[in-house]
């Protein structure tokens, strides 16, 4: 099981609590729907949804810091390649790379370049698998599916390999989950109840696996140098 950090002691009036889980998630919440969504309209739209806006290369940067970081655990397991150690850092590193490629479009708004085949067979015409059709109708299953395997499955039903975050990361991804499971839901029984915040929900799960990820590659890094000095 990958290991949770030290839990922070938080001081109340009432006493001190000390939380199983990063309360941080709870804060980002709180200030979208709190602040932000008090805002001139074009700034929220601007950040909850817009094309190339900051909430989409937030998290193209988290994805892929978390690649690296993945990498980076799984080359000090090399030694055994075919274990879950390293295979489970390696498919992690696969994930994030894929999703910070297709973040910003594998660079083809900037550059222009892309691959004809899939823009003609892409719903914004652009070189992203995401947006082809067959795969777009499934991506909220998706979310569902890996915020509740990076936020509840993976430390409950698989502590044995700690690729996926320990439960200290829990509230970075069971929000996302949560959001496509009632975003569905409401647009199935009341047509749209909700509005679709995609960009600002699913930074969570990118910003969660960065920590996840950077924890345990400064964890490695210090042990080993802890052992040789």
């Amino acid at each position: 099981m990958a290991p949770s950090p030290e839990p922070r002691i938080l001081r109340t009036p009432w006493g001190e609590l000390r939380p199983l889980v990063d309360l941080r998630p709870l804060w980002y919440v709180l200030l979208l729907y709190g602040v932000v969504w008090f805002l001139p309209r074009p700034v929220f739209e601007f950040w909850r949804k817009g094309e190339d806006g900051p909430a989409e290369w937030i998290q193209f940067f988290c994805y892929a810091g978390a690649c690296g970081a993945s990498l980076l655990v799984a080359w000090r397991r090399r030694a055994r390649p075919l274990s879950f150690a390293c295979l489970g850092w390696l498919a992690l590193a696969l994930f994030c790379f894929l999703m910070a490629g297709e973040e910003i479009s594998w660079g083809e708004r900037l550059t222009g370049l892309g691959v004809d085949a899939i823009r003609d067979i892409n719903a914004q015409q652009e070189t992203t698998i995401h947006n082809i059709p067959a795969v777009q109708s499934l991506m909220h299953f998706g979310f569902i599916l890996f915020g509740l395997l990076f936020g509840w499955a993976g430390w409950r039903l698989l502590p044995g390999i700690d690729a996926l975050p320990a439960r200290w990361y829990s509230l970075w991804f069971l929000p996302v989950a949560l959001f496509y499971a009632y975003f569905d839901l409401s647009w199935i029984t009341h047509a749209d109840r909700i509005r679709n915040d995609q960009e600002a929900i699913e930074l969570m799960m990118a910003v969660g696996l960065l920590l996840h990820a950077v924890a345990m590659a400064r964890r490695r890094e210090s042990s080993r140098l802890t052992a040789s000095g």
